[in-house]
């Protein structure tokens, strides 16, 4: 009977069935698991919220209003379920400046601006270049991104001192606090081995928060970080001035914000996808925090992206379809709007153990076995992109690391041109180039032809060859000028469909005729010279 309720309510929402790990799976085994995932997110997204919203130097209910807003509607529209989104330590250290200088109404409308740019990148099919991240730059960001997680932990072992000042723990308080980080840690490794009925991040917080309260344990908890109790979001026009200059102030703040909250997103759903074994989804993904920031802008948040911690939490609860995303936002508006008095009992230390499981789940260990026997060029990104995630934020990590990738491959490509000749019984030299033709490669692919000693016609022969791009066709224009100036005739073969219209489209091919797709007839193209000016 609960079966075929929860099909025919299934078939009511319009994302069921079309991918996997909609409602359409649920069952009321699965519906258990994801509640429960969707709670232990909830509760690791308070103390996560609250500490942000601190970051960027605004009320607590900003950040906690921003984890709900942003958490629910990528769980419903996002590319991937399973998914966790909410207020980001990577948003929150770029909205201090702004907050600090303009105010808290000046940060809501840079969320909807946010939001709108977001919203372009998915409609524009932007998302597809998240492919272009090398696997060494995910490792790297990966790596980075536990030890930011890690890092972030220890302030919860500082208090404040007689004149107000945070300072470390010292002696039993800091005793106490690491044994019960140990407990929770404990626990969340022993419960999998013992039951799978609940799951193991929330067994963790309920025992050791249980222990705190029976016992009236002294230590750091929930509610000495702020309080937590509010209401529902209210809709809010940002108050500020629709004038130039109040573009001039935002748009820069807002790109930063979008660009950081879509690599994060994607980065995060291409970490998801490899653990649940789904795929897609980039653009998707995009529209959906767009539309997740342009909301939360209207209701007094603070914007937000993809947690990959949180998301962990919820993969490796059991969390896999839409309905614990949605579960956890839920929860968490409960815990502001009626729940508050007890979330604020929970100690710190049930949550810091919990986020440090995660950070032991997050770093990928295996490349300290690999970081030897990979090429050179890949372990330096992986430790480029891992230092620098620590030291800046994620977006410049992973746009040095794709720099970096970028230029070692252009490199190695750059060493491989080279090429076979042999002379025709017609006396014409033909050079098979092998290797791209690329800005790299240019300076290779004229040391390889001898204008003063070949014959009177030489053929480039481009079935092993690709011109990429217009350093390349510089190149075969100043080779062209060189046999023209002694009186020879330089031609080119072989050239694929894309070679032959960039040639074309560039004013250099003589001929207009396409090769054979397969090669099946051999055209030869003269070169107009005088095209690029000389090389200039």
């Amino acid at each position: 009977m609960t079966r075929a309720t929860l099909a025919a309510l299934a078939g009511r929402f319009p994302l069921a069935g079309r991918e996997p790990g909609t409602f359409a799976l649920l069952n009321p085994k699965t519906v258990r698991t994801e509640l429960l995932s969707g709670l232990t997110v909830a509760l690791a997204l308070v103390p996560e919220a609250v500490a942000f919203a601190f970051v960027a130097g605004v009320h607590p209910l900003v950040g906690l209003y921003a984890a709900f807003m942003v958490g629910l509607v990528t769980a419903v529209l996002g590319g991937r379920p399973g998914m966790i989104s909410g207020a980001t330590g990577a948003l929150a250290v770029v909205m201090v400046s702004l907050v600090a200088e303009h105010g808290v109404e000046y940060l809501f409308a840079t969320v909807v601006l946010m939001g709108i740019l977001q919203v372009l990148a998915g409609v524009f099919r932007l998302g597809k270049f998240i492919r272009l991240v090398p696997h060494p730059v995910m490792l790297g960001f990966v790596n980075g991104l536990a030890i930011v997680i890690f890092m972030a932990q220890l302030g919860q072992f500082k208090v404040a001192g007689a004149d107000g000042a945070m300072q470390w723990m010292t002696g039993w308080p800091l005793v106490t606090m690491l044994g019960l980080v140990a407990a929770t840690m404990a626990i969340i490794w022993a419960t999998p081995k013992l039951t799978g009925v609940i799951p193991a991040p929330l067994a963790g917080i309920a025992i050791v928060a249980a222990i705190v309260i029976a016992f009236g344990i002294d230590v750091p908890r929930v509610g000495d970080l702020a309080s937590i109790e509010g209401g529902l979001p209210t809709f809010h026009i940002p108050m500020v001035p629709l004038t130039p200059e109040t573009l001039s102030v935002i748009i820069p703040y807002a790109v930063i914000l979008a660009a950081i909250g879509l690599i994060e997103s994607l980065l995060t759903l291409n970490l998801v996808g490899e653990i649940t074994g789904q795929r897609g989804g980039a653009s998707k993904e995009c529209i959906a925090q767009g539309t997740a920031n342009l909301l939360t802008g209207f209701f007094g948040g603070m914007g937000g992206c993809a947690m990959i911690g949180q998301s962990m939490i919820n993969v490796k609860s059991g969390g896999r379809t839409r309905l614990s995303g949605i579960a956890a936002a839920l929860f968490l508006l409960a815990f502001i709007m009626v729940g508050s008095a007890l979330i604020e009992q929970i100690p710190l230390a049930a949550l810091v153990g919990v986020m440090f499981m995660v950070v032991i789940g997050t770093f990928a260990w295996q490349t300290l076995k690999i970081l030897g026997r990979i090429p050179l060029t890949d372990a330096i990104v992986i430790v480029l992109v891992t230092v620098v995630t620590v030291i800046t934020d994620l977006a410049v990590a992973v746009v040095v690391g794709v720099i970096v990738s970028a230029l070692a491959y252009a490199w190695n490509n750059a060493t491989r041109i080279h090429a076979r000749s042999h002379v025709t019984p017609e006396g014409a030299r033909v050079y098979q180039i092998e290797g791209p033709l690329f800005f790299g490669s240019a300076e290779g692919f004229a040391e390889i032809f001898d204008p003063a000693g070949d014959p009177q016609t030489v053929i480039v022969d481009f079935m092993n060859s690709r011109v990429a791009d217009q350093s390349a066709l510089q190149a075969i224009e100043d080779l062209a000028s060189k046999y023209e100036a002694r009186g020879k005739t330089l031609v080119l073969r072989h050239l694929s469909h894309d070679c032959h219209r960039l040639l074309k489209r560039a004013g250099q091919l003589m001929v207009d005729s396409d090769d054979d797709p397969d090669y099946g007839i051999a055209v030869n193209y003269s070169v107009k010279t005088g095209v690029f000016g000389g090389g200039h």
